[in-house]
């Protein structure tokens, strides 16, 4: 994967390893630095230190190559030295000077078929935003030192499928090639972060909640498909009725639940006014018996226009009336913001989110199984044959039914 023709190969025997510096148009410039890390050593005499990897949040802390038996100064320990200048690289004031910035490449060791030693993990691409001396302790030997610490930012790489190309540390180990030729083949986060700066980690960082977050056009229904023909009526059906919708929403999310093969028990509707922040009050239950439990479900019903979106505040909103065991479960014929899913995301809030694409989808299934695919006459029969119950109770009642 790190072969480059003709060329010395790529090292990651020790910690951090520095690719030798080339002249190359502009300046001598280091092309790389693999950064390896044996989480299984940490504590150890060998390596007395703790790195930390947090992969979902794009953040690793990791320690420099000074030890207690060092003779020279911290700043001066090899990797140190590389790291530091790296670090000064990473702050250039100008987007040429960021151009020649040194990329981290991140590697831990993995274990393999029950084996720790011998094999390593691609952790990313990262840029070091703080380094700062700190005092260690040395393990066996009682006694401390002085070691740098560097807290890197790993670089999203959604755009390429988590994967670097090394086509690009290639060009940049090249000496007929300057840095900003080179940078065409950076990562785009890369790219970004050369233009704006370190303002621009913010946005650039590498999170995984993005991975399960859905961007709004991706929650809007494609013109004339049959969620689109079908969210415009509904939405128009209850304009001017908006409290009627909750009675739908409720059914809807008693379709979602049960579909996924879980035990619901739809309960009741809340009043239109003091109903605590709650449209709909169900239950689900999860196994039997000893080995049961049940959980309370809030449901939140916003019939919208459908270009709005749900926003983090609201989504937050919810989420402070929600008690340990509840979850909440939101139905919009909307769709949600990217921040909102975000949030809920990282935070790990326990809510299900059907969006009005969704919601047409499930009714219309709803229709097909047992009003011969008539939506209005499906809507209908949950407004007045399987009308329910309205009541002021308390959420948690539910469990003691």
């Amino acid at each position: 994967m790190t072969h480059s023709p003709e060329l010395p190969r790529a090292l990651l025997e020790t910690g951090i390893n520095g690719m030798a510096k080339v002249r190359a148009p502009g300046g001598d410039g280091r092309p790389v630095i693999l950064i390896r890390s044996s989480l299984w050593k940490a504590g150890t005499e060998q390596t007395p230190w703790h790195d930390v990897f947090d992969m979902d949040n794009g953040h690793v802390r990791y320690f420099g190559d000074h030890k207690a038996t060092s003779t020279v100064e911290p700043g001066r320990a090899n990797g140190n030295t590389a790291l530091l200048d790296a670090f000064t690289g990473h702050q250039g004031h100008t987007s040429e000077e960021r151009a020649g910035a040194v990329p981290l490449l991140l590697f831990r060791a993995a274990s393999r078929s029950g084996k720790v030693k011998g094999h390593v993990e691609f952790c990313g691409l990262g840029a070091i935003e703080r380094a700062e001396q700190l005092v260690q302790w040395s393990g066996s030997e009682h006694t401390t030192f002085t070691n740098y610490v560097y807290d890197i930012a790993l670089i999203d790489l959604t755009q390429e499928d988590d994967k670097d190309s090394w086509e690009w540390i290639d060009a940049r180990r090249n000496k007929s090639v300057s840095n900003m030729a080179s940078l065409e083949l950076a990562p785009q986060a890369w790219r970004e972060l050369v233009k704006h700066g370190n303002s621009a980690l913010l946005r650039l960082r590498r999170r995984v909640a993005r991975a399960k977050v859905t961007k709004v056009p991706e929650q809007r229904p494609a013109p004339d498909s049959t969620e689109a023909k079908d969210l415009e009526p509904i939405y128009k059906y209850f304009d001017g009725r908006k409290h009627e919708f909750e009675a739908v929403a409720s059914a809807v999310a008693s379709h979602v639940l049960r579909g996924a093969g879980n035990s619901y028990v739809e309960e009741w509707l809340t009043p239109r006014s003091g109903d605590g922040g709650a449209d709909f009050v169900g239950r689900l239950d999860i196994g039997s018996g000893l080995a049961g439990t049940s959980l309370v479900v809030l449901g939140q019903a916003k019939c919208v226009k459908l270009d709005n979106l749900v926003t983090a505040e609201q989504i937050a909103r919810v989420v402070a009336r929600l008690r340990r065991g509840w979850i909440d479960v939101f139905d919009t014929t909307g769709a949600y913001s990217v921040p909102a899913q975000t949030e809920m995301v990282e935070d790990q809030y326990p809510i299900v989110l059907i969006n009005g694409m969704d919601l047409a989808r499930e009714l219309r299934s709803m229709a097909g199984d047992n009003h011969g695919g008539d939506l209005e006459a499906c809507i209908e029969h949950i407004l007045t044959v399987r009308e329910t119950a309205v009541t002021n109770r308390r959420p948690e009642e539910i469990l003691l039914e």
